[in-house]
């Protein structure tokens, strides 16, 4: 299994510890993030990993060559000029997921999932579960997602099939199926909006989805998840979501299984995000799963005050930093 790790960003919310190292050598007790990120791949047995670099680019490239590396195959993919996002960076390092596919087509279709994970995550999630998940239901890609507060909300149904997101107050907000597509490409100063979706009946339901896996975290869901939906279903009554269940709001935790299959169907260029690549694909029909991971520790490290939580919480043994 291969993976991609995602450190091009600024890190403008860790200032000013990114004023002079890209967010990915920030330290947790003495620890890089990056050092961290690629420890936890390792222990999964993945070895082939890929790294997209902007900010202080060069930092990144020295410091794994100090390194060695850390014992892994390392490849970097250059954002030089214009920081190209989530989507816009793993299309970029695509080729490193379709090497074995240059010459049969067919063989991207049978290729091995790989892994797309944010340098500025911490957590202690099964991969092995994760992937176990993802082959079992032939998924697209695989997000894992937790029942907590988030300000960037995902709907899934019943089946943890990716239905829409929420709006920015949390609020379930859909939009009619033919704005599912894709948005012009935007420039550096000008963010893509970021629409709502919701599948249409023909093409919603992606076909039979086992259950979740036999665990608590993966079967139970929050009072909290169920009323911050519960009350938008009168005002969705046009919605063909509203002849189900209300759509289930999840935080996306920055960690996904792709199948490499699912590259050659990004037809944005340029900036873009790979969860809004995600929602139009979902609209298609395609099958765009949640991975229950509200067992895991899980925190996102985007601030300085996020830093000093983290090495909290390892100093009191709720996340180990050598894992395995």
């Amino acid at each position: 299994m291969k993976a991609m790790i995602l450190a091009a960003g600024l890190g403008t919310r860790l200032r000013p510890l990114t004023d002079t190292r890209p967010k990915a050598l920030v330290e947790i007790n003495g620890r890089t993030l990056l050092e961290i990120t690629l420890a936890r791949l390792r222990s999964f047995g993945i070895n082939e990993v890929i790294i997209n670099v902007h900010h202080f680019a060069d930092a990144v490239v020295d410091y794994l060559k100090s390194s060695n590396n850390f014992g892994m195959h390392i490849e970097i993919s250059r954002e030089e000029d214009l920081l190209l996002d989530t989507g816009g960076g793993l299309k970029k390092a695509s080729w490193f997921f379709l090497e074995n596919a240059r010459h049969s087509p067919l063989a991207t279709r049978h290729s091995e999932p790989f892994l797309l994970h944010n340098v500025d995550v911490l957590s202690n999630i099964d991969f092995h579960r994760m992937l176990q998940f993802h082959n079992e239901r032939d998924a697209l890609a695989t997000l894992a997602v937790q029942s907590r507060a988030s300000s960037r909300l995902l709907l899934f149904n019943d089946q943890l099939q990716l239905v829409g997101r929420a709006s920015g107050t949390g609020t379930p907000a859909y939009a009619p199926a033919t704005s599912a597509a894709p948005n012009p490409s935007p420039t550096a100063s000008e963010p893509a909006e970021i629409p709502s979706f919701v599948i249409p009946n023909e093409v919603r339901d992606p076909g039979p989805v086992s259950p979740p896996l036999e665990t608590k975290g993966n079967t139970v869901i929050s009072n909290e998840a169920r009323n911050l939906t519960s009350h938008s279903e009168s005002s969705s009554s046009h919605s063909p979501l509203a002849t189900r269940h209300s759509p289930l709001p999840l935080a996306f935790s920055g960690i996904h299984i792709i199948s490499p299959r699912l590259l050659p169907m990004l037809t944005e260029t340029g900036v873009f995000s790979i969860v809004d690549a995600c929602l139009r694909l979902a609209a298609r029909g395609e099958k765009i799963l949640a991975f229950r991971a509200d067992e895991y520790y899980w925190r996102d490290l985007g601030r300085p005050s996020d830093l000093s939580q983290a090495s909290r919480d390892l100093h009191q043994g709720a996340f180990c930093l050598d894992p395995g």
